[in-house]
């Protein structure tokens, strides 16, 4: 292959990186001029995917990283302290996002969202250590903390009332303390706020956390799931101070309305 048809070649293949799913296309068409010059599968795909981890990371807009805080296995399946794994999957789920990598210690999809990219963590190191693959993947992806958004539980708020903050602090969450350890102290990164309410009576908090939900709790939460993916799409095409204020709003009368109600 002479070098007029490599560089050819090149400028296809990021011809091709401009599209969504640009890689199965691109290995689907055997008769294009990459498969023609006698270029190997392999290296076609070695080269398809470090131009696609380059557009994804320099593309405009900038990628947003939505981290899901919890415990992988099914013992942890289903309990208050999971529930941002739940509201990932409610994400990931509602936009076709398939979850099926492990990149950077979690379980790990990307896609678009009406044109914007998106990158979906779900970290497998336990809640503990959620912050060694947050961490990981903002580094590795270039991102500003004001684009990492972290989904968590939160007993302060009551059952399945949400909140949308730009920072914080950790408020005594091991998976927070985490994060922001491996974000090098920095508190400034948005978070979605799950409620699952407080224990009852003496109830030791941890085992009240580990516990799956009640009936009446799961219905909540399941109507916070869709309240939520709602709200990431406004973070998306809106940006997140701007759909932050309105969902806050309506979130406030909710609390107000289910603050007194039994879970």
């Amino acid at each position: 292959m002479i070098l007029t048809d490599y560089f050819a070649k090149i400028v296809y293949i990021r011809h091709l990186s401009q599209n969504p799913g640009f890689v199965e296309k691109a290995l689907k068409l055997k008769s294009t001029p990459l498969f023609c010059a006698g270029i190997s599968l392999r290296k076609i795909t070695e080269m398809l995917s470090r131009i696609y981890r380059r557009n994804f990371c320099t593309c405009s807009p900038r990628p947003w990283l939505f981290v899901g805080l919890g415990n992988p296995g099914e013992k942890y399946k289903g309990t208050r302290h999971n529930v941002g794994f739940e509201m990932l999957d409610a994400f990931a789920e509602s936009q076709g996002i398939q979850m099926e990598t492990v990149h950077c210690k979690a379980m790990f999809g990307k896609g678009f969202v009406n044109g914007v990219p998106v990158l979906l963590a779900k970290p497998l190191t336990y809640m503990n250590l959620s912050g060694e693959s947050t961490g990981s993947l903002a580094a590795y992806y270039k991102l500003p903390l004001n684009r990492v958004v972290v989904f968590h539980d939160d007993m302060d708020l009551p059952c399945g009332v949400l909140r949308l903050h730009p920072k914080g602090g950790h408020h005594s969450h091991n998976g927070l303390k985490s994060v922001i350890y491996h974000f090098r102290a920095n508190r400034e990164f948005p978070r979605l706020r799950i409620g699952i309410g407080r224990p009852p009576g003496q109830m030791d908090p941890k085992a009240f956390m580990l516990q799956k939900f009640n009936l009446t709790a799961r219905e909540r939460i399941d109507a916070a799931l869709v309240e939520g993916i709602h709200a990431l799409k406004q973070v998306l095409s809106k940006g997140f101070s701007e759909s932050s204020k309105c969902f806050n709003t309506e979130q406030k009368y909710k609390h107000i309305r289910l603050q007194t109600l039994p879970t």
